[in-house]
């Protein structure tokens, strides 16, 4: 019988959480929705040295403002904690140990000064110094030292390591559910530091130990941790414990060309490559939530990088992609990152939002210009700019002319001011003060009318009418403006664009 679905997203506090990590934890959470499942978040802090302060806290920020909160994680649920690695130090010994007793591990107390003299040595005889089967028995370790003098060395505080007994002549045979069936030649393979004399463990026997602890079902990762792959299945038969099945994920692209999609590639680009801003001293890194994505169109785009549901379809909620995602369908090749996009997302998701919800992200920007504004307007404002949006930040420039008359008019439209335009904008004001009901439907009738009966042709009113009130040839319905902004200051820009122009 196959075991309940447990996976995690597990990552170092090192900094800001990259976007390729982002999906990782997406896949995570999606695998477990599909399948009835838990997602848990382990933060792997083993390596203080490269601890940054903030970044577990930005880390549970960005996964909430995604939504798609861990179930179990530090301070919630913690039924196999505790869910911070460094605090789990005590347990990694025992198991170190267990390795060693078993013959599948043993002690190295090589220094760093001896291993970097034998790989020069290595180079200069045009070989490649790995640290595995053909010379730990050469080596200074437990294998060659007998028991009493191994002993001795630990008792006498002596730096060493614990290494992996890498076994030989052996084929793996593995399983990727992403990448299908893959062998591996022991032979090939080095044998990986697995514990420190410091006490600290590295990553591939803090993560094994803890998977099993957790009892991890399926790991799904990016695949850069390929290669770790047979030491992990390797170190799982050592203890005699079930393996949970691998899927790797293939790479985020950069844009342009292959290699992985880096925070040098967003800065030259002009993207995010965060969820949220980074500030350090050096400076800050852009953050979709910043940038204005909403979060939905941000895990709509990730879904879709490197996974399909099969059909055409582009546009899934949260829930759909719980209900329909299969790791089954995710592919091998890395997924090139699209930045226009993105922003193709980030606008279907924009026009899904109601007027009244943007109207309110658009106040503070509004309001911090000192202009003083009611949401219905606002809301009005919204409906007839947000289709040519890509983000609520965009909307003053598209709208500004509704709060504030032109003071400057393009040059190239002001060509369609003809010398007898002055005339008939005098005779469109005249026309306007008449007009009782002043909405954008009566005043579009009774204008076209005047310019039917005294055959006056469309652009030639018109064009200098949007003109004199958006200072451009741009903007929505002009009739929709017309009424917006009122009688009043309608007539006040007219005359105005026939004292300037």
């Amino acid at each position: 019988m196959s075991r309940p679905v447990r996976v995690r997203f597990a990552p170092s506090p090192t900094g800001p959480l990259h976007i390729g990590g982002v999906r990782t934890a997406l896949f995570n959470y999606l695998f477990a929705k599909k399948n009835n499942g838990v997602f848990y978040l382990r933060i792997e802090d083993t390596d203080q040295n490269r601890f940054v302060p903030g970044a577990e806290e930005y880390i549970m920020e960005a996964l909430e403002w995604l939504g798609i909160a861990p179930s179990e994680t530090v301070g919630k649920n913690e039924k196999f904690g505790p869910y911070r690695q460094s605090e789990r130090k005590p347990l990694y010994k025992q198991y170190a140990d267990q390795l060693i007793n078993s013959g599948n591990a043993y002690y190295a107390f090589d220094t760093a000064e001896a291993l970097d003299s034998l790989r020069k040595q290595y180079e200069t005889e045009g070989k490649t110094f790995i640290y595995n089967w053909s010379n730990r028995e050469k080596l200074n370790t437990s294998l060659v030292l007998s028991k009493e003098e191994t002993g001795k060395r630990i008792a006498n505080s002596e730096a060493y390591v614990i290494r992996f007994k890498t076994p030989v002549n052996e084929t793996l045979h593995l399983h990727d559910i992403i990448r299908g069936d893959i062998n591996f030649d022991t032979n090939l393979l080095d044998d990986k530091v697995l514990f420190k004399s410091d006490g600290m463990p590295t990553y591939h026997l803090a993560n094994i130990v803890d998977d099993h602890l957790m009892e991890t079902s399926h790991v799904i990762r990016g695949e850069e941790w390929l290669p770790s792959m047979p030491l992990h299945i390797l170190l799982y038969k050592a203890f005699g414990w079930e393996a949970p099945e691998f899927a790797h994920l293939p790479l985020i692209l950069k844009p342009i060309g292959n290699g992985k999609l880096s925070k040098r590639d967003g800065d030259k680009m002009g993207f995010p490559v965060f969820p949220l801003e980074w500030k350090t001293e050096e400076g800050i890194s852009s953050g979709y939530r910043e940038n204005g994505f909403f979060p939905e169109a941000v895990v709509n785009f990730l879904a879709l990088l490197g996974w399909n549901d099969g059909t055409e379809k582009e546009l899934f909620s949260l829930e759909e992609l719980g209900e329909v995602f299969d790791l089954n369908r995710v592919h091998k090749a890395g997924a090139k990152f699209d930045p226009e996009k993105n922003k193709w997302f980030n606008h279907q998701y924009l026009q899904k939002q109601s007027d009244e919800s943007l109207a309110k992200s658009f106040a503070p920007i509004v309001y911090e210009k000192g202009i003083d504004v009611d949401y219905t307007t606002l809301a009005k404002i919204v409906s007839l700019i947000k289709e040519r949006a890509n983000f609520v930040s965009e909307f003053w420039e598209m709208s500004n002319f509704f709060f504030e008359a032109p003071t400057s008019y393009d040059e190239k439209a002001s060509k369609n001011w003809k010398e007898d335009t002055p005339d008939l904008m005098q005779q469109l004001i005249a026309v306007l003060v008449t007009i009782e009901d002043f909405t954008s439907v009566n005043i579009e009738t009774i204008v076209k009318d005047w310019m039917i009966q005294n055959e006056i042709g469309m652009g030639k009113v018109m064009q200098p009418f949007r003109l004199s009130l958006v200072g451009a040839l741009k903007g929505p319905h002009l009739f929709d403006v017309v009424e917006l902004i009122g009688k009043e200051e309608t007539i006040k820009r007219l005359e105005k664009a026939i004292a300037s122009l």
